[in-house]
């Protein structure tokens, strides 16, 4: 299947193109605003399906609304029908297509002259009416708000914030694609006249920005974002493509002495905390127990052994553990514990408890193995 995508450099098409490419489309017609003009006429005659993502939303002029989004749309619909190629044609028009604005008129223009161009010639007409879009490879201070907020606050700029209770309604990236994929297939999700995505999010501008800002400062509190929160997560992965490439590392703080490291990791307040413990050859650490507080150790390089012995019993129990052989050993309540480094390298073990230390209250009490 030859494929003719527009606006193939764009936000939308970087994400489409890849994503084709991925599930074994490669004859893709990559039209660009730098593209020779002259290769329109060749790609419109031998497609077989039309991505029309080419247009304009925020030109230096309000007349380059109608000619990026209608005449563009106009001269490519021209083609197809001079060389009589009924490819459907799938365009990503916008929900401001109902207001009356200049952007909005344009899209509105467009919308209509595909329907018009189907209606005459037969082909398919898939109009997408897209809300916000938002994710990787988007433009701050063109595409959209959250790009905006991602680039800035990655970067220590300001942000504005003029209406922190407006209500916005996101698309992810994603998300986008995988329904563009399904109409390639035939199988788009339609609404009335119109085709959607099904998948969409709604939340208001101060909390975006809150969310973003805490993206940031999970750097230093070692924090996760919720991930069970979809909006969440795909808002945090959209962030982290922002981050300068200079800045991709940070710091942890670790606790240093004689006996080695103890570094925290994550912090999470539902799940927990993971640490990265260093033992320097012939160090014991540990000989405490929990009420409540429960532990997985993984011993990644080194030997060790783990000990342990149920506070009212003489019965010592040990695990060996290495490098060699990833095992994750269970740290029980009731049982005083230890680690031991028995081998002549830094014994490196990652450790997860269950719930974050707490000064105030951390169930930790001192006994020797």
């Amino acid at each position: 299947m030859k494929i003719l995508v527009t606006g193939a450099n764009g936000f939308v098409g970087k994400n489409l193109i890849a994503e084709l490419k991925n599930r074994g489309y490669n004859d893709i017609f990559e039209f660009t605003r730098e593209s020779d003009s002259l290769l329109l006429d060749r790609y419109t005659k031998e497609c077989d399906f039309v991505y029309h993502l080419a247009g304009v939303n925020r030109p230096k002029d309000e007349i380059e609304f109608m000619e990026g989004n209608f005449s563009f749309t106009t001269e490519l619909l021209e083609l197809l029908k001079k060389h009589g190629n009924k490819s459907p044609v799938l365009i990503t028009s916008s929900i401001q297509a109902e207001q009356d604005n200049p952007y909005g008129q344009s899209k509105k223009a467009a919308e209509e002259g595909i329907f018009t161009h189907c209606k005459e010639t037969g082909a398919n007409a898939l109009v997408y009416r897209l809300p916000n879009l938002f994710g990787k490879w988007s433009k701050p201070n063109y595409n959209t708000v959250v790009a905006t907020y991602c680039h800035n606050i990655a970067r220590d700029l300001d942000i504005q914030v003029n209406n922190p209770d407006a209500k916005l309604t996101l698309c992810y990236i994603d998300d986008v694609v995988e329904e563009f994929l399904r109409a390639l297939e035939e199988k788009p999700t339609i609404q009335d006249n119109y085709c959607m995505v099904p998948v969409t999010h709604t939340i208001i501008l101060g909390e975006l920005a809150n969310a973003i800002k805490g993206f940031k400062e999970g750097r230093t509190n070692i924090g996760i974002p919720n991930m069970e929160d979809a909006l969440i997560k795909k808002l945090y992965s959209t962030y982290l493509s922002f981050l300068p490439e200079d800045k991709f590392s940070y710091d942890l703080k670790m606790n240093i002495d004689n006996r080695g490291s103890f570094t925290e990791f994550i912090r999470t307040p539902d799940r927990g905390q993971v640490s990265v413990n260093v033992s320097k050859p012939g160090i014991t650490k540990g000989n405490h127990w929990h009420h409540t507080k429960n532990e997985k150790f993984l011993v990644v390089s080194g030997e060790g052994l783990i000990r342990f012995r149920m506070i009212d019993s003489d019965e010592i129990i040990e695990y060996r553990v290495s490098g060699d052989k990833l095992q994750v050993v269970d740290i029980p309540t009731g049982y005083t514990h230890s680690i031991v480094n028995v081998g002549e390298n830094d014994l490196v073990t990652v450790m997860w408890v269950n719930e974050c230390f707490d000064p105030e209250k951390p169930d930790t009490h001192f006994l020797e193995v």
